[in-house]
């Protein structure tokens, strides 16, 4: 049945595509589409780091062959991922040549190439390239003593063909000059130098035009732009590594210069100097992207932030606050009267702060818990908890020191926070801590009351603008009791407890899923009414897949929202003909995730920090909660069901596993799930 299946990897490359599609959206503002062209090159760019890295690291151990469910062997993988990632970059620059920057000239915004210069404007340029560049570059001549580098990963770099000797009668013929990361992309020409509008200048093309001042006495025949890519995944024996946080620190050193993987090189080079590059870069031809444009698309990002025009990006909107329940003094009497739901990025993150200010500050709360993913850097978060270990609370924080290209971060988060005497507890060795869980203990009339926050995301303030995610604060007696044994197990080394509301992965989380789905096909079996709706970011274990075929196979009616990632195959005759998937890709980034099951006319919902893959049922700490409030659950039903309506930014997976966007019928109303969204949101507001 390897044709039931859709390849991870192709999957993968298939919602980047979904992304580089909203640069044609000419219903978007001109700079967001512009932005998803620049997110497109940093999705691609991490694909390539973490997939790809993977894939050819399993090939180079000469492992026996072997294939996946989709009956593809890892070199045929590795192939077709070089034949659909060619395609996506070539037109990745299609649109950027043929569409973007024509647009973005007739607005008067223009990003000039070295043969567009004027005198005025080459003067200007010379003196800024010998007053702020030049003094921070190293050029490297290619000889015996200085051989061919090591390219330090994503950096931007030069390729220089010289003739001539220079002060010590070296004749190499070639070096290398990598652009500092400590420059900024783009440099933005004096307006009495632009005739109308605004003119920027990449510092890359500054330093390509002043090439000659760099090597004095030498002749620079020919000069391009190359940019290699590293495995950027981190390995650990963490059976053999005794102190975790150094353990990772040491790792991050090795980071930039992992094995190569991608060799991205403008299209105007010669191949002579290609195949030099390939050799001394050990890159495969096929792993060799051929740029026609600026090398690293994503240096367009800094025009974010040089061009303040309203007309060029979505209409802002300022986050509300949730409203609480009448007579309520504090966020402990709210949530005492009913729980709350956070929808984000409508309701602001500000509100999780608060609370936890609060409870930093109340006399009467004895313990705060908390785990922590991605926090971001000076995240008000870590502030209100240090706050709580000032006043005497006693503090704990589980820091997931691996969050993929947050471990950095993270290692300065807990050793800030070891220094206010927080507990810094670095989850369970071999297990991500991937749940999204506060827990405060507070004393009231001599009892103990936990009131929690869960939630689908992360505690970072500036995901949370742009992330849909959903958080429930609740005092839930049976969650709170669960959430607190949760802690424990992570800070004790104790057996897994039974719990009473939550599903928890490692433990009972995937047989939980697996229990529902087959009670939805049972009850199909049976006549009775059966239906799953089920929203994640990524849908790829076999064993879940395998149920909702065989429920699909039995009557029940299936919608799945994933955004990402999909193994699961859709309306395939007798296997999945009762199936339906689509991604939404839009303003904002999908990522809640919520779990619908008929239940036989006494309907479970659930919301969770997990996709329905292998490694967060089985290698990751994860929760999910049910949400037991009658309007809550009815709130985020009617939101499910209007992604399901969408016909405007949902794309609808097919049985050969390509993705058509949805249109409206003749007689249908245009559906745009994140604009009605925001539309609500304004109107209770």
């Amino acid at each position: 049945m390897s044709d039931a299946y859709f390849n991870r990897e192709l999957s993968l490359l298939e919602f980047n595509k979904r992304v580089l599609h909203q640069a044609y959206n000419q219903n978007l503002p001109l700079l967001e589409r512009l932005r998803f062209l620049c997110i497109f090159s940093t999705n691609l760019d991490e694909f390539f780091e973490v997939r790809v890295g993977g894939l050819l690291e399993v090939l180079e151990r000469n492992a026996p062959p072997t294939t996946g469910p989709d009956g593809l062997a890892l070199k045929e993988t590795l192939d077709e991922i070089s034949i659909r990632a060619h395609q996506l970059v070539h037109e990745q620059y299609q649109i950027l040549n043929r569409e973007l920057i024509p647009l973005l000239a007739t607005e008067g915004i223009r990003v000039l190439r070295r043969e567009e210069w004027s005198e005025a404007q080459v003067a200007y340029l010379q003196h800024y390239f010998h007053s702020d560049v030049l003094p921070v570059l190293s050029p490297i001549g290619l000889d015996p003593a200085h051989p061919f580098p090591r390219i330090l990963n994503k950096s931007l770099n030069f390729i220089v063909r010289l003739d001539g000797k220079d002060a010590f009668g070296r004749n190499s013929g070639r070096a290398i000059v990598q652009v500092p990361r400590s420059l900024t992309h783009l440099v933005e020409l004096p307006s009495a130098l632009v005739e109308g509008g605004r003119a920027f200048v990449f510092i890359s093309s500054i330093i390509h035009y002043f090439m000659a001042e760099i090597f004095v006495g030498m002749t620079v025949m020919e000069c391009y732009q190359f940019r290699l890519t590293r495995n950027s995944d981190i390995f650990l024996d963490e059976e053999e590594t005794e102190d975790l946080l150094r353990a990772v620190q040491g790792e991050l050193v090795y980071r930039q210069y992992g094995d190569e993987v991608r060799l991205e090189l403008t299209d105007t080079c010669p191949a002579e100097l290609e195949q030099f590059l390939l050799e001394r870069c050990e890159i495969k031809p096929r792993d060799l992207y051929r740029i026609n444009g600026p090398v690293n698309l994503n240096r367009y990002s800094d025009l974010f932030e040089l061009i303040k025009d309203a007309r060029f990006y979505f209409k802002p909107f300022v986050q509300s606050m949730p409203k609480l329940p009448k007579r309520s003094s504090s966020y402990f009497d709210a949530i005492q009267r009913q729980d709350i739901l956070l929808h984000h990025p409508f309701d602001s993150f500000q509100c999780v702060v608060d609370f936890l200010r609060e409870a930093a500050a109340d006399p009467q709360v004895l313990a705060i818990k908390q785990t922590l993913y991605r926090t971001g850097s000076n995240s008000p978060i870590v502030d209100a908890l240090v706050a709580a270990a000032k006043a005497g609370k006693e503090v704990t924080a589980i820091v997931e020191l691996r969050a993929r290209f947050d471990e950095e971060q993270n290692v300065a988060l807990a050793e800030r926070l070891q220094r206010y005497g927080i507990h810094v507890i670095y989850g369970v060795v071999g297990f991500k801590t991937h749940a999204k869980m506060i827990l405060v203990a507070r004393r009231e009339a001599e009892k103990l009351r936990y009131y929690v926050h869960l939630g689908t995301g992360n505690y970072h303030p500036r995901t949370s603008k742009i992330y849909t995610d959903y958080g429930l604060l609740t005092c839930d007696k049976e969650i709170g009791e669960d959430v607190y044994r949760i802690f424990l197990q992570l800070s004790s080394m104790g057996k897994a407890s039974k719990m009473d509301a939550l599903l928890y992965a490692p433990f009972t989380l995937h047989k939980g899923m697996v229990k529902r789905i087959r009670t939805e096909r049972e009850n199909a079996e049976q006549g009775k009414p059966a239906r799953i709706i089920a929203k994640m970011n990524a849908l790829y274990d076999l064993e879940l897949v395998n149920e909702l075929y065989a429920a699909s196979q039995a009557g029940v009616q299936i919608d799945l929202i994933v955004r990402g990632v999909c193994q699961l195959l859709p309306g395939m005759a007798g296997l999945s003909e009762n199936i339906r998937v689509r991604s939404i890709i839009g303003r904002f980034l999908e990522h809640h995730r919520v779990f619908y099951f008929e239940n036989g006319g006494n309907p479970e919902l659930f919301c969770s920090s997990a996709d329905w893959m292998l490694r967060n049922m089985f290698h990751r700490v994860e929760t999910c909660f049910p949400i037991r409030h009658k309007k809550i659950r009815e709130r985020i039903m009617e939101d499910l069901e209007l992604y399901l309506r969408d016909n405007t930014h949902a794309w609808l997976l097919q049985p050969d596993g390509a993705y058509v966007l949805a249109r409206p019928g003749t007689d249908e109303e245009p559906v745009d799930a994140q604009a009605t969204l925001l539309e609500r949101w304004a109107a209770h507001n």
